[in-house]
């Protein structure tokens, strides 16, 4: 392989999903799995220089007090993400990457400025430390960084792939003639008198959300159409939420299930191709039990 190839490489696997962990139960569960394996790491494996002669307390404590720095910088670091959660929706190993290597570096400043709670020594500003703790927090964390990031990236990717292939096995379709027969249009409201519109749930494919628009894309007569709607994804759901075919795969899409060709997977969950069109739908991890369940009543 190439040098090109091999960037190229490199760089393809930098670029693709990869789940978001740092919210509700898995952020509680990242921060318990931080702070157990500092607490661990640091008492009974000792990495670096200890020098008990300075401690003011404990090694334990000690041990406790470093390992609560990384969670109270985690958390700093990830709450304007799940402020903005439009991150979230576009998270990838590049980004995963980039916020450990931020939050490697805050945390070695992090461990420098706490040195005068734990540590009895004169030279506890001084700029060998600052760099120190820095340079001993990057070589932990990079380590577990490579082995930790590819691991989980594969078993995701490998799991989400295996479960996206039973679908395979039952091919999907727009709606037989009989039961088109049986679904009229229905009045959509919109947050503009002026946007209200009809729609035909059996012409209907998918709706995305695009900020405060929502592109709502149908098939009439073979022709695939777009219209933009001022509404949210919600209320759209809301007012097709008695079709059981018509499901939310994702905080920003809304698709109709007889319209799914194919269903593959990757890190994040399923990626959905709709028939006759170019664009992927994304499966989110957290609607994936839903997504399945919906799609075996179709």
């Amino acid at each position: 392989m190439s040098f090109r190839n091999t960037l190229k490489s490199i760089s393809g696997f930098f670029a693709q999903p990869y789940p978001f962990y740092y919210q509700g139960k898995d952020l509680s569960i990242v921060v318990f799995t931080i702070f157990m394996l500092v607490v661990f790491f640091n008492f009974f494996v000792e990495p670096f220089n200890v020098n008990r002669d300075e401690h003011i307390m404990h090694y334990f404590w000690i041990s406790v007090i470093h390992s609560l720095v990384p969670i109270l910088v985690l958390l700093l670091l990830v709450g304007p993400l799940l402020y903005r959660n439009v991150w979230i929706d576009s998270w990838s190993v590049k980004k995963e990457t980039f916020l450990l290597l931020s939050f490697f570096l805050f945390t070695g400043i992090g461990q420098f400025l706490i040195r005068d709670l734990i540590y009895d020594n004169p030279n506890n500003w001084s700029w060998g430390y600052f760099f120190e703790e820095i340079r001993n927090t990057f070589i932990v964390g990079t380590l577990l960084m490579l082995i930790l990031i590819p691991l989980n990236f594969n078993r995701l990717y490998l799991r989400n792939q295996r479960r996206a292939a039973q679908f395979q096995e039952k091919p999907r379709s727009v709606l037989d003639t009989k039961r088109r027969e049986g679904l009229t249009s229905i009045f959509i409201k919109t947050q503009l008198k002026s946007d209200d519109f009809e729609l035909y749930p059996d012409e209907f494919i998918y709706a995305r959300s695009d900020k405060n628009y929502l592109e709502i894309f149908f098939r009439k007569e073979e022709k695939l159409l777009k219209q933009v709607k001022r509404m949210t994804i919600k209320e759209l759901d809301v007012q097709l939420s008695r079709f059981s075919f018509i499901t939310r795969t994702h905080r920003s899409y809304l698709v109709n299930l007889h319209q799914v060709a194919k269903v593959s997977g990757n890190a994040q969950g399923y990626r959905l191709e709709l028939k006759d069109v170019p664009d992927i739908v994304p499966v989110s991890r957290t609607t994936i039990h839903h997504f399945e369940q919906q799609l075996q009543k179709v």
